[in-house]
Parts: C-alpha cells; structure tokens; sequence
C-alpha cells in the first residue's frame, strides 16, 4: 500500500524546489513509498507521484503486484508505446522530476513529446526524505545493527591457526540466517595483516599468522533493512606500533560520535575525528570520508565528509568509520552505525570496541 505519510513527505519536498509531480523509477525507492518491490530488467517501471494527490503506478503485465496498492494501477504490454501510457497521467503545464534512475530511452521520448513544461531531477526530494527514517524504519535498524552485534562475537571464533580470509568469509552467511537474519548487505570483508591496508579488500587465500590484525567489515539484512559495522581484532598478539594505531582510531570514532547532536554540519563530524587522527601523524592515511549513509541499501544518498554541509536531523542514520592504513603494514578500522535523536545520538551498535587479542 502506499505510504501516505512517506508520499507527503517527498512531495512536500518537492514543493520546496517548485515542482508538483514527479516520476520514480528507482526500485528500491518506489519500494519505500509502496512496499511492493521488483526488478524490471529493461522494462519500464515508475511510480508518478503529483499534488493534487492522483498518483499512478505503471506495470508491466508480466509484473506480480498485489490485488490492492492504494493507488490507481497502469497496465500496458511490450509492445505499448510508452509516451503514450505516461504523457496522459502528466499534467503538461507543470514542470516533471524525474530521479537518476530513468533511464534516457525512456526520458528522451518524453522530452520529445513536450510531455510537460520543463524537465528536473528530482532524486534529492527522494534521497533527502529517505536519509530521514521514521519510527518504524528506526526499529528495524535497531534490530538489524543487534543481530550484526551478534554475528561478529561468532565471526571472531572463526579464527585459528591456519585458516585464511576466505574460509571465514565462506562461513559468515550460515552465521546471519542462523541469528534471524534474511542474507548479506553487502559481501563481508575479511582482512588479515597487511590486507586490512586496502580499505575495500577482498577475501583471498591469506593465512592469518601471529600478530596479524583481523578486520571484519560486515552487514546484514532484516525486513529489508542494513547494518554495517567494522572491527579490528588482532590474532595472539598486538605490537605497541599496532596498540598506538588501533587507540587512534578508536578515539577517532569516539569522538566523531560524542560531537553529534541535531543542526552540527556533518562536514564538522568529518573534521573531528580526521584532526584527531592527524595529530597523532597519520592524516594522511585516513583516505576516504567518514561515514555514509544507510537503511534499505548499504549506501545510501548523503554522507559524512568534508564537502556534505547538510546539519544533521533527527532521524538520520549513518555511520562513522574512521581508518588509518599502511601499505604493507597494517591497518583499522572502527565502524558504528549512528541514529541522530532530538537530544544527542543514539550509537545502534554495541559490539564493544576496546582493543581485542584473540585466537
């Protein structure tokens, strides 16, 4: 069914930038505003949302929806001219949004046709009013962060003599289903030693040896929504040289945390914890923004950088993962997913985050 409440907030968003009707085509959006989600391949598939409240779903016949969406259905065939089905559900006088997603095979014809008085992007009405989740979206963060805490307790008792990155990766799905979990948010990065120096490795044969830091960037999905957290572990032993950078990090990421409250600019959060770690000599081996955002994908529209001013909201949900990497050496990262509230934040994940030895 439609989502009156979610529907209003986009439009008024939109209303904010002029315009009164706008075309979605992006899934995964049009999934937030009507719970029905699929793939259409290279069909055309979009939701049109207008003012005056007469929205309208265009589905192709082969597409399953449910009998009742709460919103007037548009059925047409592959052989349906497509300009032909939208152009009469458009008012032409108006200005349309249209988000990233649609595709120019689609948008072209449209503009061709004059369809309506003038062409926007729109994505940010979307994104903005996505990046800002309600109660009930909150909730489901919560318990998808809480089954993460609990996966990277067994991740770590994944680790013994001799066994490499991809062994315990191999082993992480069975670990999330067997803890509620519905799959992955994204494929698990497993770093041992020098690996953990590439923020995006992936798992490969590396055989984990003594001394060697163990990093864990994980996720999972429940009723449709993401975690994301990352832990640095080390195996038997940890050096100073590796105590003093860890310590870094996670103060990095405290700090980070400690400074958010509604209207900071998140370009402020970024700054935090980026000065924290140059001061201890390794600013420039922080190489990526702090945090980005998250909920019905991994990442999300907005982040936590130096160039994003937005001020933070209640309702904003994004993470926090400072790193430091040496090539050839090592490397940390300490990750949090963070819930902005009326009153401060609310850190979703409580794996704790003192330095651990394991193995």
């Amino acid at each position: 069914m439609l989502d009156r409440n979610r529907a209003s907030r986009v439009l008024n968003a939109l209303n904010k930038q002029g315009v009164s009707q706008m075309l979605l085509t992006d899934p995964m959006s049009i999934y937030y505003l009507t719970g029905v989600y699929m793939t259409p391949m290279e069909r055309f598939y979009a939701l049109l949302l207008r003012a005056d409240g007469d929205h309208a779903f265009f589905l192709n016949r082969l597409f399953h929806v449910p009998e009742e969406v709460g919103i007037k259905k548009i059925w047409y065939s592959d052989t349906d001219n497509i300009v032909d089905l939208v152009s009469p559900c458009l008012d032409r006088t108006a200005v349309l949004g249209v988000d990233k997603e649609l595709k120019a095979r689609f948008l072209l014809p449209l503009m061709e046709e004059k369809a309506a008085a003038g062409f926007v992007n729109g994505s940010l009405a979307v994104d903005f009013t996505r990046g800002i989740k309600d109660e009930e979206e909150q909730a489901r963060m919560r318990v998808s962060s809480a089954i993460n805490d609990a996966a990277m307790a067994k991740f770590k008792e994944l680790i013994r003599e001799g066994v490499t990155e991809c062994q315990v990766a191999e082993q992480m799905l069975q670990i999330y289903l067997d803890l509620g979990a519905d799959g992955y948010s994204f494929p698990p990065l497993v770093a041992f030693g020098a690996n953990a120096a590439d923020p995006h490795h992936s798992p490969d044969d590396t055989v984990v040896k003594e001394g060697d830091c163990v990093l864990f960037d994980v996720g999972c999905i429940k009723d449709g929504y993401c975690s994301d957290m990352t832990r640095t572990f080390y195996y038997k032993t940890v050096t100073a040289h590796c105590r003093e950078i860890y310590d870094t990090v996670r103060r990095a990421n405290e700090a980070a945390i400690a400074a958010i409250h509604p209207g900071v600019p998140l370009c402020h959060l970024d700054q935090t914890a980026r000065d924290l770690i140059s001061s201890a000599g390794y600013g420039s081996y922080f190489t990526h923004r702090l945090g980005h955002f998250i909920g019905l994908s991994e990442h999300e529209y907005g982040d936590v950088s130096a160039a994003n001013i937005w001020e933070a909201v209640p309702g904003m949900i994004f993470s926090i993962e400072p790193g430091i990497y040496l090539p050839q050496d090592t490397g940390v990262r300490v990750e949090d997913l963070v819930l902005v509230t009326e009153h401060g934040v609310e850190v979703l994940n409580h794996y704790p985050k003192t330095l651990e030895i394991i193995g």
